[in-house]
């Protein structure tokens, strides 16, 4: 079933990655929950969603700070890919995601605007065979300000050459949604898995 889209007329889609073209959130919260088992850390499910969107190092940063640990946040951040990127045959596409893909394809550019890393948004599109789809991707690494932050929609408008206001944007996470309203975008709010 395709999400319905706000009025407009759209020169290019602009998606975040986990949580909106691919229903890696459970993925990643047991990815999570994998890597902080040694340290004895609890991630609970309700903050995991709750804090969609972060940056991996400022979540590690904050879990130290409620938990009184001293994770080490490059080591955990590479358990918690490592751990990600062993689970990736269990991923799907999100559906109302993935018609809108299907039938926009080719019609408008599409740019992938995540928090993730590179690699992580690399392996998840390639295991679902939609890498092909996508213009440009701009990464955790393409970009200094997270979001809610505009900087990373608007980069990816630059390099789509498309003007903010003609770009749509997918997300399903409130800072995502705020950093497409602060770059002057419309946007689609992807629903979590409960409610899909």
């Amino acid at each position: 079933m395709l999400l319905p889209l706000p009025p407009g007329d759209f020169r290019a889609y602009l998606f975040d990655c986990d949580g909106t073209i691919v229903d890696s959130m459970p993925v990643h919260h047991l990815a999570w929950r994998t890597a902080l088992d040694e340290w004895g850390c609890d991630l609970p499910e309700e903050l995991f969603y709750a804090w969609g969107g972060r940056p991996v190092a400022d979540i590690v940063v904050d879990l130290n700070a409620r938990h009184g640990l001293s994770m080490p946040v490059e080591l955990v951040a590479r358990r918690r890919e490592d751990a990600y990127q062993s689970f990736l045959p269990q991923l799907t596409a999100v559906p109302g995601v993935l018609a809108h893909i299907e039938q926009a394809y080719r019609r408008v550019p599409f740019a992938v605007v995540s928090g993730s890393t590179r690699e992580s948004v690399t392996a998840s599109l390639t295991a679902l065979g939609l890498l092909d789809r996508f213009d440009t991707l701009v990464c955790a690494e393409d970009y200094a300000r997270a979001k809610p932050d505009p900087e990373c929609y608007l980069l990816a408008a630059r390099l789509l050459d498309v003007p903010p206001e003609q770009c749509l944007v997918f997300e399903d996470t409130d800072l995502g949604v705020a950093a497409a309203t602060a770059a002057g975008m419309a946007s689609v709010r992807v629903p979590p898995p409960w409610q899909r």
